[in-house]
């Protein structure tokens, strides 16, 4: 590669890293329409929750052929058509309010979470290949903590414009003459259209930036490597991925379904005896915590192997279960919010160390990393299970069950079948920064 016609591997990182700022902020806005599409619609949970099926649905149908798409197209035009697909999502929402239509926004939200899974898989791998294999989960934990403050920034800034409007009751809507709430539903709908129209906006833009700005193209690692068409079984043959896989299905999964128990764990009376909405302010020592020890684990990488820290992390995390397991008041609320701190390497760091030496197969290994992030609808709903017969608190042996096998996975599943890769799968795409 003649890498002086290219930008440099760090200008090529700064500009991958503000796409992760934005998928992430993007993502966080699901927590906003909730609230809001169900005062517009006058919705209960279950179908509020559709939004959030909807948007990790995608995450499952669309990451295979995402992955085809890397691996034919390359990582570069895999990553502006998925910008564009997102911003075609987020002009969607438009004609949504327009109507207002709760079918159309659910179309608009799986279009949109399309173009993002398409990001994950083409950008994951992308950016821990930029630069010196060595430093490649440094990488990427770097970008994932820009996602982390995606998730922090959107909803402070952009939250207040789609909820402008006082939402009603239920007592409130129903005293309302039908003219008077027609009137209101579109008024609330329409709140989301300009937020959304400055989305895509930003999004085609960016989209434009990595199309103009000759960013590396990285074909080496795609199936245009060899010229051969590769499989998803071929790429499961190798068993640092395979493990790798259900270490990320483990791992996102235990991560939320920590997050969707917390404010009802704070508030059980020998817990924290806090009021949901005090605990619900908790939640930024959580989610906070992660995006904090993400910039942190990038720092420690540099100087420390990257899969005994993940070990570390995830057996500190597992000792903190067990700790809010076996107590109560404020030493079981604490070690239970510090989780997300340790929370915050894992995901990043199973991810390239699951894909190291797959060379032309990594396109294919990325896209059945991101499908495994359907563990985030899994595992929470089988540890709910367990809540009903054997209560919250016990039922973090759950969670804390994923956390015994990520520290295997850092220590040990991680490097199986590594050394093993023929010599022309483990030639490391992309030579060192020099």
């Amino acid at each position: 590669m003649n890498q002086q016609r290219h930008l440099s591997y760090p200008a090529a990182i700064a500009i991958v890293s503000l796409i992760f700022f934005a998928w992430g902020g993007m993502t966080s806005l699901n927590d906003v329409l909730i609230p809001h599409l169900k005062a517009v619609f006058a919705m209960n949970y279950a179908q509020t929750m559709l939004i959030q099926f909807t948007f990790f649905g995608a995450y499952f149908l669309m990451s295979l052929p995402s992955g085809s798409i890397v691996s034919r197209l390359g990582y570069k035009p895999s990553i502006v058509i998925g910008l564009l697909t997102a911003a075609v999502g987020a002009l969607l929402f438009y004609p949504a309010a327009k109507l207002p239509s709760y079918g159309v926004f659910l179309t608009a939200l799986f279009v949109l979470a399309s173009g993002i899974t398409l990001l994950q898989v083409a950008a994951n791998p992308y950016i821990s290949l930029l630069g010196n294999p060595a430093t490649s989960h440094s990488r990427l934990n770097l970008a994932q903590a820009l996602n982390s403050l995606g998730t922090t920034v959107f909803p402070f800034f952009i939250g207040p414009l789609i909820l402008s409007g006082a939402v009603l009751g239920t007592e409130q809507l129903a005293a309302m003459t039908p003219e008077a709430l027609a009137t209101y539903r579109t008024a609330q709908a329409q709140s989301v259209q300009v937020p959304y129209v400055l989305l895509a906006a930003g999004l085609v833009l960016m989209a434009v930036l990595v199309f103009a700005l000759r960013i590396p193209p990285l074909r080496e690692a795609t199936d245009a490597a060899d010229g051969r068409h590769h499989t998803y079984a071929e790429a499961l043959r190798r068993p640092h991925l395979r493990w790798g896989v259900l270490a990320i299905f483990l791992y996102v999964g235990a991560e939320v379904s920590i997050g969707s128990f917390l404010i009802n764990y704070m508030a059980m009376p020998d817990i924290g005896g806090l009021s949901e909405a005090t605990a619900s302010r908790y939640l930024v020592w959580y989610w906070g915590g992660a995006m904090v020890g993400r910039f942190i684990g990038a720092a420690l990488m540099t100087v420390v192997d990257a899969r005994k820290l993940l070990a570390l992390f995830a057996v500190v995390a597992a000792v903190l279960l067990a700790i809010t397991m076996g107590s109560k008041g404020s030493i079981a609320l604490w070690s239970v919010l510090a989780i997300g701190l340790f929370n915050s390497i894992m995901f990043p760091t199973i991810f390239t160390s699951a894909i190291e030496g797959m060379g032309p197969l990594t396109g294919k290994a990325s896209s059945l990393l991101v499908m495994a992030i359907v563990g985030g609808a899994v595992i929470p709903l089988a540890q709910g299970a367990l809540a009903d017969h054997i209560g919250i608190q016990a039922a973090f042996f759950l969670p804390l069950a994923c956390y015994a096998y990520i520290a295997w996975y850092g220590l040990h599943g991680s490097r199986l079948g590594v050394q093993a890769l023929p010599h022309d799968a483990v030639q490391t795409p992309v030579r060192a920064m020099h």
